[in-house]
């Protein structure tokens, strides 16, 4: 067995100590030590920066849905963020 191999089907084996991941509203891979990437991207920027950002990541989910395999998630993803430049825009 390949080292390649060996470390895929060990990361398979570990699969259950790892919480059940949420690719639409908390994709695991977004977070480290506690902090969401998108608190951290929205401390970083202006309030404008900041919904200029969700209006972008919406427009690329709706733009590529029918591209990458799994329309239905990148639909949910959009979704996602015009509810946080929705939130965003009703909070000033």
């Amino acid at each position: 067995m390949s080292e390649k191999e060996l470390t895929q089907s060990l990361d398979t084996s570990f699969s259950y100590f790892e919480e059940p991941s949420d690719p639409v509203n908390s994709p695991s891979h977004y977070n480290s030590k506690g902090v969401e990437a998108i608190a951290a991207i929205e401390a970083s920027m202006s309030d404008e920066e900041y919904l200029g950002y969700l209006k972008g990541n919406c427009m690329k989910y709706m733009w590529r849905y029918k591209y990458k395999g799994k329309p239905v998630e990148d639909l949910k993803k959009a979704q996602w963020y015009l509810n946080k430049l929705i939130a965003s825009v009703e909070s000033m």
